[in-house]
C-alpha cells in the first residue's frame, strides 16, 4: 500500500508539475458552475425533449438526489480514512506548484465522483436519442476531475476513485430513474 502511495504522490508532482501560471485561473474556473451552465441548459433541455416535463421532473429529482448521495458519500470516506490533501501534506507541500486548497482531508475526490455521476446517469438516460451526450458528459466530467489534480488539491488515485464511484452510483441512479420513468407512462 506504501508503494501505491507512492507511486500517487509522484503522479501528483508530475501533473501539476506541469501547470503553468498563465492558465490557473482557467483551472480555478472549471468548477465554477457558472461556466457550465449552457451544457446543463442543453442537457435539460435535451431530457424535456424525450420525457417532457413530468419525466424531467423525475429525472431532476433522483438527480438531485443523486448528487447529494455522490457528495456525502465521499465526505464519509474524507472523514473515515483522513488522507491528507496534497496542499496540507508537509512531504509535498513545498515540491508541489500550489494554487489553492481545500479542506483539510480528500479520499476520495466529491468533484470526480459527482461530476461522473451526472456524465454517467444522463448517458445512461439519453445515449439512444442525443448519441452526443455521452462524448460532452464525459468530457466535461474528465476536465472537471483534472482540475483537482492541477490545482493541488487531491491526489490522482483520489479523482480515480471519485471517478468510479461516481459511474457506479450514476448507473444505479440511472436504474432508479428508469423505473420511475415508467411508472409514469
Amino acid at each position: 500500500m506504501e508503494q501505491l502511495i507512492q507511486y500517487d504522490k509522484s503522479l501528483l508532482l508530475f501533473l501539476n508539475g506541469l501547470g503553468n501560471a498563465n492558465f490557473d485561473s482557467f483551472w480555478l474556473s472549471i468548477t465554477k458552475p457558472i461556466y457550465w451552465t449552457p451544457l446543463f441548459l442543453l442537457f435539460l433541455f435535451w431530457v424535456y425533449k424525450k420525457y417532457q416535463l413530468k419525466g424531467m421532473l423525475a429525472i431532476l429529482l433522483v438527480l438531485g438526489l443523486g448528487v447529494a448521495f455522490s457528495d456525502q458519500f465521499a465526505n464519509l470516506f474524507k472523514y473515515g480514512f483522513k488522507r491528507l490533501r496534497p496542499c496540507h501534506d508537509p512531504e509535498l507541500i513545498h515540491k508541489m506548484r500550489l494554487v489553492t486548497c481545500g479542506g483539510q482531508f480528500g479520499f476520495y475526490s466529491a468533484h470526480a465522483s459527482t461530476s461522473f455521476f451526472v456524465a454517467t446517469f444522463l448517458s445512461v438516460l439519453l445515449r439512444k436519442t442525443q448519441p452526443l451526450l455521452p462524448y460532452l458528459a464525459f468530457f466535461w466530467a474528465v476536465i472537471f476531475a483534472y482540475s483537482r489534480i492541477y490545482l493541488g488539491v487531491h491526489f490522482p488515485g483520489d479523482v480515480f476513485v471519485g471517478l468510479l464511484f461516481g459511474i457506479l452510483w450514476g448507473s444505479l441512479f440511472a436504474y432508479f430513474a428508469k423505473k420511475i420513468l415508467m411508472k409514469l407512462k
